[in-house]
C-alpha cells in the first residue's frame, strides 16, 4: 500500500514524498505504513495515533492515486468517495459538496481545511489539485476539536511543502480532449542546509464540451521551509490562483425530459464574457518539539477571494418562465455579481503525552480565532409574469431549439442583493485519549465557541446582529479485538454559524448538530490492506437549504437528518493490484414541516436533500508491472451513482449513472513517463448536481487525456 495512502491516518504530514521507484515497489517489497516514523510538519488537530486508534473513519485520495486518473480538480478527486457528493457548484464557479448528507449554506461554497487550518472559504473558483500531495475525508463527529466543521465530516488538504536539504522535481504537459492544455511544474530547490523553497505552478487553457465556452486556469503555489535548529521549524505557503470561465447554469429538463436540450447547448449569452474568480493566500506555521513527546504548533493564515462577472440564468418562478408555455422560449434574467471575502485565521495547539500511574494520556489542546467576511453585490433583471401579451424582449428570451444569442439588448440590471457579512469567532478547545489497557482507550474532549455574526443591508439600511456561545462535547471509544481488528464508537456535538439573512432580511440562528457513529477497522496481508465499516446518525437544527424561488438565498428548513453505511477499503492485493473501494448508503432527509409564505413553497417532513443519493459505489483496481526494463501500470475504475432529489420541495429527481475510466502509465525514459486516461469511456449522458428542472448540470462526455511528466 503506498506511504501516503495510509499516512493520511497519522498523526504528522509527509513532507518527503515517494520517489517514481518506491511509489511502484511491488507489493512483496512494502512493509506495514502505519507504524512508520515520519518527521516533518505535525498535522493540526490529529495528536499521536496510528489509524486503529482514532474512533473515526478516515479516507484518504493521495497524489498517487490523483495523477494516476489525470484528475485537474478538487472535485473530481472526491468522486473517489463515496461519502461525498457533488452540490450546487453556481455554474462551475465554486466547489460545493455534500459529507454524508449534509452541506452548510447551499448560496456559499463549500469551506474545507488545508493543512489543518480553516482556510478554504471564499469565492476563488473551483480548486485545482496542483499542489495538493493528498486529500483526507474525515468523517465523522470531530466537531468538538474542529469547530465550524459539518457535522459529517470535514475535507482536509495537506498541501506539498517545501522538503529541506534536498532538491528534486517534476514538470508535465498534457493534452485533452476539447482542445485542452496544460502545464504543470514542481521544484524543490535546497537553498541552503536550513533553506528550502518549493515552487509549483500551473496553467491551463481551452475549450470545452459546451457551446461558446472556453476556460483558463492558473495558479503559484510556492513553500518556503526554513530549519530553526533540530527542533523548530518555519513553513511559509503562498497562493495566487486565477479562473476564467463563462458562467454557466447548464440546461433544462422540460417536464422529466433529459433529452430536452442537447447536453453541449449553452443557455447564456456569450456576449457576457468570462465570470473571473481569484484568491490571494498566506499561511504560516511554527512548529516547535520540546521533545519526543510534546510538541506546540503556532500558525497564522490569511486568504482575499474575488467573483466577479455577468450572467444570463433561465427564470425559476414557473408563472414568469414562458418555456412552460410553448416549450422552447426560455425566459431569463440578467444578472451581476461582485463577491469578495476575506478571512484570517489565528491558532495555537500543543499536543504531548504522560502517564498517571498505568493509564496514558495523550493530550490536544489549543485556541483559534477566526474572522470571515464576505461583500456580495449582486444584481438583476427579470422580466414579468407571462402572459398573452408578454413579449419575448420583455421576457430576455432565447429559443432553446434554435438559440439566436444576442437577439435582444442586454437589459439594464438594479441591485438584488447589496451585504456584508462578517462572521468573527473565538474557540478553544481540549482532548485527551487515556489507554485503559493495551486494548481499551477511551477519548474525551469538547470545545468553547463564542461567536458574533453581523449582516450589514445596505440597501435596506438594517444591522442584523447574532452573538451565541456553546460548548460542543465529544467522546469515543476504541476496543482492539486482535492485532487486525478493533472497534469504535463516537458521540459529538457541533455548533457552526450560518451566514447571511433569508429573502427578508432575517439573519440565521446557527446551525447545530449531534452526531454518533460506530464501526470497525481491519487491516489484512500483513497491513498492506486497510478498510473501514461504519454506520452513523447525524442530526441537525436551524438547517439552511436553496430558496429556489429567491436564487441567492436561503431559507431555514429548521431540522434535517442524515444516517447510513459505509464502507472503505483501500491497499495492495497480491499480484502487484492496487485497491480503492467506496460504498456508502445515505438516507438524507428533512425532518421538518416549511412553508415559504410568499409562494406557498412547501418542505415535509421526509423531504429527501437535494443531490444526496441513496446508494454511492466507487471501485478502482490498478495492476503495476515492467514491460522490459520498463515499469508501467493499467487501472479502471467505476462509480455508480444512484437517483437523488434535483430541487428542494419538489418531485424532480435527477437519474442514476455508471461511469467507467481507464487510465496507464509506462516510462518512456529512467526520468520519463507518458501516462493517459479516459474518463466516461462509454459516454454516458449523466448529471453532475441540479438546483432546479431548469438549472441542471450535465456531466462531461467521453474525455480523453495523454501527457508526458519528467522526474528530475
Amino acid at each position: 500500500m503506498r506511504a501516503a495512502a495510509t499516512a493520511g491516518a497519522l498523526p504528522l504530514a509527509i513532507i518527503l514524498p515517494s520517489s517514481p521507484a518506491t511509489a511502484q515497489s511491488p507489493p512483496e517489497t512494502r512493509v506495514e505504513r502505519e507504524e512508520i516514523t515520519v518527521t516533518g510538519v505535525r498535522q493540526p488537530y490529529r495528536g499521536n495515533f496510528t489509524l486503529r486508534e482514532i474512533p473515526q473513519s478516515i479516507a484518504t485520495i493521495d497524489k498517487a492515486v490523483i495523477e494516476e486518473n489525470a484528475i485537474l480538480r478538487l472535485t473530481d478527486a472526491l468522486d473517489l468517495n463515496a461519502s461525498v457528493v457533488r452540490q450546487n457548484t453556481l455554474g462551475g464557479l465554486w466547489d460545493s459538496f455534500a459529507v454524508r448528507g449534509f452541506t452548510g449554506d447551499e448560496n456559499l461554497p463549500s469551506g474545507y481545511l488545508v493543512n489543518g487550518f480553516n482556510a478554504g472559504r471564499g469565492f476563488s473558483g473551483q480548486r485545482d489539485v496542483a499542489g495538493i500531495e493528498r486529500v483526507e475525508v474525515l468523517k465523522g463527529p470531530a466537531a468538538a476539536v474542529l469547530g465550524r466543521g459539518e457535522p459529517g465530516g470535514s475535507i482536509n488538504l495537506v498541501t506539498k511543502q517545501a522538503e529541506l536539504g534536498r532538491s528534486f522535481g517534476t514538470a508535465s504537459l498534457q493534452y485533452r480532449s476539447f482542445d485542452t492544455v496544460r502545464a504543470e511544474g514542481d521544484a524543490n530547490l535546497a537553498l541552503t542546509g536550513t533553506v528550502t523553497a518549493r515552487l509549483i505552478g500551473y496553467a491551463e487553457s481551452g475549450d470545452t464540451f459546451r457551446d461558446t465556452v472556453k476556460q483558463k486556469r492558473w495558479g503559484f503555489l510556492p513553500s518556503i521551509g526554513v530549519g530553526l535548529g533540530d527542533a523548530t521549524r518555519l513553513t511559509y505557503d503562498f497562493e495566487w490562483t486565477r479562473v476564467e470561465v463563462p458562467f454557466d447554469r447548464g440546461i433544462v429538463v422540460l417536464d422529466g425530459n433529459f433529452d430536452t436540450v442537447p447536453r453541449s447547448r449553452f443557455l447564456g449569452e456569450p456576449s457576457d464574457c468570462d465570470t473571473v474568480a481569484r484568491a490571494t493566500g498566506h499561511q504560516l506555521r511554527l512548529q516547535h518539539d520540546f521533545s519526543d513527546r510534546w510538541s506546540l504548533l503556532v500558525g497564522a493564515s490569511h486568504r482575499d477571494t474575488l467573483l466577479t462577472g455577468a450572467s444570463s440564468d433561465a427564470e425559476t418562478v414557473r408563472s414568469r418562465q414562458k418555456l412552460y408555455v410553448d416549450g422552447r422560449s426560455l425566459s431569463r434574467q440578467r444578472r451581476t455579481r461582485r463577491y469578495t471575502s476575506e478571512h484570517s485565521v489565528l491558532r495555537a495547539e500543543l499536543s504531548g503525552e504522560f502517564a498517571t500511574g498505568t493509564l496514558r494520556h495523550r493530550i490536544l489542546g489549543g485556541a483559534d480565532f477566526d474572522h470571515f467576511d464576505t461583500d456580495q453585490m449582486f444584481t438583476r433583471y427579470r422580466g414579468p409574469v407571462v402572459t398573452p401579451t408578454t413579449t419575448e424582449q420583455a421576457g430576455y428570451v432565447l429559443d432553446i431549439r434554435n438559440p439566436v444569442y444576442g437577439r435582444y439588448p442586454v437589459p439594464a440590471t438594479a441591485p438584488l442583493t447589496d451585504r456584508v457579512d462578517v462572521q468573527r469567532t473565538v474557540g478553544a478547545y481540549v482532548q485527551d485519549q487515556i489507554s485503559l489497557t493495551d486494548r481499551l482507550q477511551v477519548r474525551v474532549g469538547g470545545r468553547y465557541d463564542d461567536f458574533l455574526l453581523r449582516v450589514d443591508n445596505r440597501l435596506t439600511g438594517v444591522l442584523g446582529r447574532r452573538k451565541r456561545s456553546r460548548f460542543s462535547p465529544q467522546a469515543g471509544i476504541v476496543y482492539e479485538l486482535s492485532k487486525p481488528l478493533s472497534l469504535y464508537a463516537a458521540y459529538g456535538e457541533g455548533f457552526r454559524a450560518n451566514i447571511g439573512a433569508d429573502a427578508n432580511g432575517n439573519v440565521f440562528e446557527p446551525e447545530t448538530s449531534k452526531s454518533i457513529e460506530a464501526g470497525v477497522k481491519m487491516t489484512a496481508l500483513g497491513g498492506r490492506l486497510t478498510g473501514t465499516l461504519a454506520v452513523y446518525q447525524l442530526q441537525k437544527s436551524n438547517v439552511l437549504a436553496t430558496d429556489t424561488l429567491n436564487p441567492g438565498f436561503s431559507i431555514a428548513i429548521g431540522k434535517a437528518r442524515s444516517r447510513g453505511v459505509e464502507l472503505d477499503v483501500n491497499g495492495s492485493l497480491p499480484g502487484g493490484i492496487d485497491l480503492l473501494l467506496s460504498y456508502a448508503y445515505t438516507d438524507a432527509e428533512a425532518r421538518s414541516r416549511v412553508l415559504d409564505p410568499n409562494f406557498s413553497f412547501q418542505i415535509e417532513p421526509g423531504d429527501p436533500l437535494i443531490n444526496i443519493p441513496d446508494h454511492n459505489f466507487n471501485i478502482q483496481a490498478t495492476k503495476h508491472f515492467t514491460l522490459g526494463a520498463r515499469k508501467a501500470l493499467l487501472g479502471a475504475g467505476v462509480q455508480y451513482l444512484g437517483k437523488r432529489n434535483g430541487e428542494t420541495g419538489t418531485g424532480f429527481t435527477l437519474p442514476s449513472h455508471t461511469l467507467v475510466r481507464a487510465f496507464g502509465q509506462i516510462d518512456v525514459t529512467k526520468d520519463v513517463e507518458l501516462f493517459g486516461s479516459v474518463t466516461n469511456l462509454f459516454d454516458e449522458h449523466w448529471y453532475a448536481n441540479s438546483y432546479s428542472a431548469v438549472w441542471v448540470q450535465p456531466g462531461t462526455p467521453r474525455t480523453a487525456t495523454v501527457g508526458l511528466r519528467a522526474h528530475f
